[in-house]
């Protein structure tokens, strides 16, 4: 019997390209990669994606796709709808998500519902860096993304939360790179079990 292929991809929505947020993500491809899952990682930092408009063209329209063009937004829900698993990383600000990861998630949620649930029954993770505190609330902003797209989502030995300030500090945060660890092996073999 042949192994079925498995893919999984991470958007950074950092500011800061290969900064904590980065790096977390990093620790978690690396235990799904070890268990044979294709892994990508999109750095989202400089790339232009808008908000959502609440146009509804996609319900009108229903071609998978966002009216908006001339961004990313497509092409990164194109790669959400492509890919097994979805991880989305975010720092924290203002004790929430950057822009750019709420504008990915607000587009494509209404894109997915609109086609159906384009997402439903794929695997879905939030990780998260911060510096000292919100980090719980950007936490259950991604999840709620994946909870109302009809994901499943896999647990750790605590929240997926991160902590450092200047990049590379959250190398120094043992429990949270054990937390993405053990997120990343939960993630592969929930991802095995589903695409069994």
């Amino acid at each position: 019997m042949t192994e079925t292929h498995i893919k999984v991809v991470a958007f950074n929505g950092s500011a800061r390209k290969g900064g904590n947020t980065a790096i977390l993500l990093k620790y978690v491809l690396k235990e799904l990669e070890n268990e044979g899952i294709e892994t990508e990682l999109i750095e989202m930092s400089g790339a232009k994606i808008h908000g959502c408009l609440a146009c509804r063209e996609c319900s009108k329209r229903k071609d998978r796709r966002c009216a908006q063009s001339g961004d990313m937004g497509n092409a990164y829900i194109e790669k959400m709808e492509q890919a097994d698993g979805i991880l989305l990383g975010s720092p924290t600000y203002v004790a929430d998500v950057s822009p750019e990861i709420k504008a990915l998630m607000d587009r494509a949620c209404l894109v997915s519902k609109a086609n159906g649930g384009m997402f439903r029954h794929k695997v879905g993770a939030a990780v998260v860096a911060v510096r000292r505190a919100g980090g719980i609330h950007t936490f259950d902003t991604l999840n709620h993304f994946f909870l109302i797209s009809e994901m499943i989502v896999p647990g750790s030995s605590y929240w997926n939360i991160g902590y450092g300030r200047e990049i590379g500090d959250v190398e120094k945060d043992e429990e949270g790179i054990g937390t993405m660890k053990i997120l990343g092996q939960n993630m592969a073999w929930l991802l095995k079990k589903v695409r069994a």
